[in-house]
């Protein structure tokens, strides 16, 4: 599959939309293609130390459909959505929470109005005495990938799907550091997605009207890396959505049943009334 530039202009979906469970932002989310659902996961409000999770469950309008809980998950940098050959639906998100951030990965059904603790699923570990995993799927290839970190310096894992379901982490088709997510330090990640053999980042400081004008247009990143070798192979600015109120990027995700497109989500809002915004760059 060849790789979405990233320098083509960004298109607006969706525009602050108040439709999600939880006041707080929208950490990051993923498709279901098949049922044309969103799925999209916030921190719940005072939930964060404990790594308390809200999955909302969209139509592609942007409507609420349904909502669960995750209690003790992690802080939902990314997620994935598992199609199964038999018609069934895998969420995939981190899992065991230690200061807010998962150790581990997961995946479970999703069940509306429900609320999951860790003793109900299957917690993975896949790669020994490192912290801080968030898991990214590519259905088109079946393959999963595994941010985390070694030492607290991040790195990405790349697995088969079927063999990482089987409990095999032995085998990986990639193994690399994170690399130009921003071209400054410091500035927060804030998700990513994978793509055939390309794997996508966002990162950003948020901005208001009070301490960045929206003339700034903020410093929200968008970058690039080959999973084949982890070179970085484009790294660009993004000004969408440069006029809300409250913009702070969240979120990455590809949707594969138009374009393919990159969809960039950002958040929006005042404290305590968050919105959630989701633009996309269409590939060719």
């Amino acid at each position: 599959m060849a790789r979405i530039d990233l320098s083509t202009p960004s298109e607006r979906w969706l525009w602050k939309k108040d439709t999600l469970q939880e006041p707080t932002v929208a950490q990051s989310f993923a498709f279901d293609e098949t049922n044309e659902h969103l799925y999209v996961l916030q921190v719940t409000t005072g939930g964060a130390e404990a790594g308390d999770l809200c999955l909302n469950k969209l139509d592609f309008e942007g409507d609420r459909l349904g909502h669960m809980y995750l209690r003790g998950f992690g802080h939902g940098v990314s997620m994935g959505v598992q199609n199964g050959a038999d018609g069934s639906v895998w969420i995939w998100t981190e899992a065991a929470a230690v200061g807010g951030y998962g150790q581990g990965v997961t995946r479970f059904h999703f069940a509306d109005g429900a609320s999951r603790t860790l003793d109900q699923v299957n917690v993975r570990r896949p790669v020994p005495g490192s912290t801080n995993n968030q898991p990214a799927l590519c259905m088109a290839t079946s393959r999963i990938a595994v941010r985390h970190r070694v030492d607290n310096v991040p790195r990405y894992r790349v697995y088969d799907l079927d063999t990482f379901v089987s409990g095999d982490y032995t085998a990986h088709l990639a193994d690399f550091p994170q690399t130009g997510a921003h071209p400054d330090p410091g500035v927060p990640f804030q998700g990513y997605a994978l793509h055939g053999d390309f794997l996508y980042q966002l990162a950003g400081t948020a901005y208001d009207d009070a301490t960045n004008p929206p003339a700034g247009h903020g410093n929200a990143y968008v970058s690039c890396l080959d999973i084949r070798t982890g070179a970085l192979v484009q790294q660009t600015r993004t000004e969408a959505g440069y006029s809300l109120d409250h913009r702070e990027p969240e979120g990455l995700a590809v949707r594969r049943d138009v374009g393919p497109r990159l969809c960039i989500g950002l958040a929006s809002g005042a404290v305590g009334a968050r919105r959630f915004s989701v633009y996309y760059k269409e590939y060719g």
